[in-house]
């Protein structure tokens, strides 16, 4: 890279269950209070900032261009460029890699990048017919007009459109994100007993971490509306008490009668924001900030939506080519866990060699992943997925874990609904 990129430093909400703690939070208000929290860890001068570049997948129709909104209640001036990118859950990574092009570019040298969603806040959708007749109503300018209007009313239009369900399916190849799942889940030949001890793992790993403090650093509280007297300081996925027997209990969700992916073995939808600040390495000396790390390579794949969650093995492929690097050069490596079953199939393709003769024009396989270097402060399937923040997240919780652990380099990726992957190469201070 021309350019070093260096991460300054970054930070996180607690991540909570939709409908949850932080259900009363605006994604905009999540992502203000990360950039501003960011930036004062720093103890930088909002005024300082180049540029603004936020992730989010579900905006909300109160914030459009949603970056700019937490640009400015952040207090960061209005002089300076705020927007907003969408690439489903790779956004949080994008807004971080878009941020580091910029740098590079020289169009700016401090950029704030993150990533926001409320989930609990993805709204319903009126039905079509409802549509109609409100705007029927609104046109209507006699009396006559109206009541012929409000005759053609039926229950029915009553019916709402759960957006995110439906932003959860692909158009494409008309299949919810844990369909695609269940796909790999055949392909690879992962059993329900597999997907359910990973499940487990996840869940007491995260426990530990949290139970150890090793967590605390990358989260600030969040005040709670409406009466702000109570906050949120602790993610609240990870359970104590889960248990093997627990998951086995849990019916298939995505296919009833021959599935294996559960509410257990999956991601929880999830409300949460991470930001952090990006700089070139020669500004970061300027200012005589040690930073958390550095950025050193990145790439995104594209593939088969049905089999999406392959995401990982596609991007990293690309990114090993770019960089000459090989899997062993990664002390930890935190891989999106939006599915048991993903994560296991990913592992595998990592591993085969013929699925990289036939899938990614490789004549050996991308890498054995060491299970003991992978997600070890547990996943997405105890902590959660704000889809629009989880690659930010990612990032900021790799980079913690190789400071603490004294450890140089790590592997960040992720898959992306639609048939994408995302991979990022990153190195401790």
């Amino acid at each position: 890279m021309k350019t070093r990129i260096a991460i300054l430093d970054g930070v996180r909400t607690p991540l909570c269950k939709a409908g949850g703690r932080l259900a009363h939070v605006a994604a905009d208000d999540l992502g203000a209070t990360v950039t501003a929290e960011a930036l004062a860890r720093l103890e930088l001068d909002p005024a300082a900032v180049d540029a603004v570049i936020f992730g989010n997948v579900g905006q909300p129709a109160h914030a459009a261009n949603i970056g700019r909104i937490i640009s400015l209640k952040a207090g960061i001036p209005e002089r300076v460029v705020a927007h907003t990118v969408h690439h489903n859950c790779a956004s949080g990574m994008r807004s971080v890699t878009d941020a580091a092009a910029a740098i590079q570019s020289g169009r700016a040298d401090l950029v704030v990048a993150g990533g926001t969603e409320s989930m609990s806040q993805i709204p319903l959708i009126v039905s079509a017919g409802m549509t109609r007749l409100f705007i029927e109503l609104m046109r209507a300018k006699r009396l006559r007009q109206r009541v012929r209007a409000v005759a053609r009313f039926r229950p029915a239009h009553l019916k709402p459109i759960v957006a995110l369900q439906l932003g959860l399916t692909d158009p494409i190849c008309e299949l919810n994100m844990g369909q695609t799942a269940e796909i790999l889940a055949r392909d690879f030949g992962v059993s329900r007993a597999e997907q359910d001890a990973f499940a487990l793992d996840s869940h007491r790993k995260a426990v530990a971490a949290q139970d150890a403090g090793h967590l605390d650093a990358e989260i600030t509280p969040v005040v709670l509306p409406p009466r702000y007297d109570a906050m949120q300081a602790a993610d609240d996925g990870p359970r104590p008490d889960q248990s093997l027997a627990a998951l086995e209990r849990l019916r298939p969700y995505f296919d009833r009668n021959a599935g294996t992916v559960t509410v257990g073995n999956a991601c929880p939808v999830t409300d949460g924001a991470a930001a952090l600040v990006l700089s070139s390495e020669a500004r970061a000396k300027a200012m005589g900030i040690e930073p958390l790390g550095y950025l050193s390579g990145w790439n995104y794949a594209a593939l088969d939506g049905a089999r999406m969650g392959l995401g990982p093995v596609f991007a990293t492929s690309r990114l090993l080519a770019d960089t000459g690097l090989g899997m062993d050069d990664f002390d930890l490596v935190e891989l999106n866990e939006a599915f048991a079953a993903q994560v296991i199939a990913n592992v595998r393709a990592f591993e085969s060699h013929d699925f990289a003769r036939a899938e990614l024009d490789r004549r050996h396989a991308v890498g054995a992943i060491d299970p003991d270097r992978l997600n070890v402060n547990g996943g997405a399937i105890a902590l959660g997925h704000p889809v629009g923040a989880t690659g930010t997240r990612l990032i900021l919780t790799i980079l913690r874990e190789l400071q603490r652990r004294n450890r140089h380099r790590g592997l960040a990726t992720l898959c992306v609904g639609g048939g994408q992957g995302a991979a990022l190469a990153l190195e401790a201070a």
